[in-house]
């Protein structure tokens, strides 16, 4: 694991309530969750990221600071004022069991991601893959383990880099797909595979 950022903080958060949710799914407070994965850092420091005003930052980094995904990790005497340095609660906020009517604050990541990978497409700087394979489940979670694996592997890679670089992962059913028929009995024009026969080049003119 990383040492970044330079704040101990637990590995997995479990956010399921309505406040959590609507705080984690924000594309600025998001952004803010983002940074402090680097580092701890103030309101000022935030703001000047952004490029936001410091109150806007603020009233985010309350609302986060309310719903427990960030806290003051560390503070600074500067002359008369006492600095806040805030991080992050957990190197990865996971979404729970939630009811229905919470999913509509809960955006379509992969929306985002196509909408923000346009230019990286453009430039042919984009690496991407899809695949689509018939399985159960059950095997469908297993896989789905794996992959957070490697998003809690690239969440811990050190910010030492001077471009930053999404990561999108998803996992979804498929309607109107084709797929092949199960394997059952072979067609009886045809001799089972251990047959003498099968395999062999049938006689005649072509």
């Amino acid at each position: 694991m990383s040492d970044l950022p330079d704040y101990d903080l637990d590995d997995l958060q479990i956010i399921t309530t309505p406040q959590e949710i609507k705080a984690a799914f924000h594309d600025l407070r998001e952004t803010i969750c983002d940074l402090l994965l680097e580092r701890a850092a103030t309101v000022g420091e935030l703001a000047e990221a952004v490029d936001r005003p410091k109150s806007t930052v603020a009233y985010h980094v309350g609302v986060l600071v309310d719903a427990g995904l960030l806290k003051v990790v560390r503070t600074r005497r500067v002359r008369a004022i006492e600095e806040r340095f805030y991080g992050r609660t957990a190197r990865i906020f996971y979404v729970g069991q939630i009811q229905p009517e919470q999913l509509r604050d809960i955006p379509n990541l992969l929306k985002h991601a196509a909408a923000e990978s346009g230019p990286a497409h453009a430039a042919d700087r984009l690496r991407a893959i899809q695949r689509h394979a018939r399985i159960p489940r059950e095997r469908a979670a297993e896989f789905w383990d794996r992959v957070f694996d490697l998003t809690r592997e690239f969440s811990a890679i050190p910010r030492d880099g001077d471009t930053v670089y999404g990561f999108v992962a998803g996992l979804y059913p498929t309607s109107g797909r084709p797929s092949l028929p199960d394997i059952d009995d072979p067609p009886a024009d045809h001799p089972p595979a251990d047959h003498p026969q099968a395999g062999r080049p049938q006689a005649g003119g072509s």
